[in-house]
This record gives C-alpha cells, structure tokens and sequence, in this order.
C-alpha cells in the first residue's frame, strides 16, 4: 500500500496544485520534482545563478527524504530539468557531484533542457530512492549512526 509523504519543513507545492512530496510504493520513494524554492519563505524570489538554485533544490530534497526516513545517498535515479542546458550544465554538476561524491555509488540519472520550468527557474530535480546501508553506517528507525 503506498504512503503518501508531505514533509512539513520542506517548501510547499504552490496554491494552484496539489501533490504529495513524495510518495512511497513497491519499496521505492518517488520524490516530486523540486523547483529551488526557500523552504524557510516559499514566497521569496529565487536566486539568479544555477548554483544557489541547484543547493536550494538540494536542500528540499533532502528535506523530503529526511521526513520519509531516507537519506539523499538512498539516490537510484534524478532526473534533472535545464531551462538553458548549455549554459547552467557545467554550474549544475558543480553542485550534484558535491551531494553525490562517491563515483563507485553514483544514481542513474537523465539531464534534459526544457523551454520553461515554473517560477522562472533554472533547474528541477526529481529523484528515486531505495533504502540502503552503507559501509560503516547502521540504521535504527530510520536514523544513521557510525559504526566504529
């Protein structure tokens, strides 16, 4: 039976839609495609460059998988929306590879550029997450602690 996520510290889906963050099903969290909007003022203007977008849409992501009780390294596929692919590429990566920095356990992922994104972004991101443990890490009721 699926379960239906709605992370309260994450940024809200706007007033003319309605959604879960993300949903859960067949043992694989969907989260909904993040626009980099501040969790903290929903109403606030987004930020110019690709960069400060891409953390923002990080940091809800991570929000999301958080009140779900997985952990961004969980990651198994993005999929990432460029409102102009060949000028934000380069400053979209800068920002991926440092949340996903171990080559050996990289998600899937498909880059596309798009003619719009909502709000006038730069950049979406939706993602697919499996639980997983990683060398050195247990988890206990959803939480993570290092094993020495």
């Amino acid at each position: 039976m699926p379960r239906y996520i709605k992370a309260e510290t994450a940024a809200p889906p706007p007033k003319t839609a309605r959604y879960s963050h993300a949903v859960e099903a067949g043992g694989l969290l969907y989260v909904t495609g993040q626009l980099p909007i501040d969790p903290d003022n929903p109403d606030a203007a987004l930020p110019e460059g690709i960069e400060e977008q891409t953390e923002l849409v990080f940091r809800n992501l991570v929000l999301i998988a958080d009140a779900a009780g997985y952990r961004l390294w969980d990651a198994v596929f993005a999929r990432v929306y460029l409102a102009d692919f060949d000028r934000d590429y380069a400053g979209l990566n800068a920002v991926y590879h440092g949340h996903f920095d171990d080559d050996a356990r990289m998600p899937a992922r498909t880059t596309v550029g798009v003619a719009r994104l909502g709000r006038g972004a730069l950049v979406e991101i939706d993602m697919v997450l499996e639980r997983q443990t990683r060398p050195g890490i247990t988890r206990t009721a959803g939480l993570e602690r290092r094993v020495r």
